[in-house]
């Protein structure tokens, strides 16, 4: 389990919102180092914050990134964009999958070696639209459905190396993203504090906020999950010398 205290942090999209209360509740844990990534850098008065310019949809400002922190203990991917939309916009679509499914995945790729060297923890800031799409952001919520399933399967896939995968599965928090949505939302505060209180709790999945929170049982019950531990299994009893990496299976 990994503990914020005297811990080296990044948040992406730090500048605002939950981003901004994930910097400020680590700060507040005692973290040693909180690398704030945002697309355009801020400046910050505790010392131990050092801004990144991190837009995750460009490969060289997060190779960039990775040359500038020193070591690594959380990653926490909060990066990301939502659309209204009504999926008759190709573009919408795959802005949607750029920032929050590809640009996850890239950031991730990037800082593996740093977390792999520390046994760090991945944290991905996805959303209850992951188990069910909201028709007013369609696009949004089929990125976090497959970020979802990136997050399930990175899970099994780096508990090799020894690196702990969290998903984030937050219900309507009061951010600019829910300002036209008129009804009781969680505040930003309240979910950074109960992020990584799930996180240094070793929570898989963590249900940050009321509305989270009543799906939490059905969860951990249900099918699903029953299925990810399944499959989990199996990964974990294959050999590399036998898993199939890089051929391609058919669907027939």
């Amino acid at each position: 389990m990994a503990m914020i205290a005297d811990s080296a942090i990044l948040v992406t999209g730090g500048n605002r919102g939950i981003g901004r209360a994930l910097v400020e509740e680590a700060l507040r844990r005692g973290a040693r180092r909180v690398y704030l990534g945002t697309r355009t850098p801020l400046t910050h008065a505790d010392p131990r914050v050092v801004p990144l310019a991190l837009d995750v949809t460009d490969p060289a400002q997060v190779q960039g990134a990775v040359e500038k922190v020193e070591s690594l203990d959380v990653l926490v991917n909060n990066a990301g964009v939502a659309l209204y939309d009504d999926l008759s916009d190709l573009a919408a679509i795959e802005r949607s999958l750029a920032v929050n499914f590809y640009g996850t995945h890239g950031v991730i790729r990037a800082f593996l070696p740093l977390l792999t060297r520390s046994h760090g923890a991945i944290v991905n800031n996805l959303s209850v639209n992951a188990f069910a799409p909201l028709p007013l952001i369609p696009s949004y919520s089929i990125s976090k459905a497959a970020t979802f399933s990136l997050t399930q399967s990175l899970r099994a896939i780096l508990a090799r190396r020894g690196i702990a995968v969290h998903a984030i599965l937050t219900g309507i928090v009061d951010t600019d993203m829910s300002r036209g949505v008129d009804i009781p939302k969680a505040s930003p505060d309240a979910v950074a504090r109960a992020i990584y209180d799930g996180v240094e709790q070793g929570l898989e999945e963590i249900f940050p906020d009321p509305m989270a929170e009543t799906m939490e049982k059905s969860w951990r019950e249900g099918a699903g999950k029953v299925l990810e531990r399944q499959y989990a299994k199996l990964y974990e009893e294959t050999t590399y010398e036998s898993a199939p990496v890089g051929q391609e299976a058919s669907a027939s």
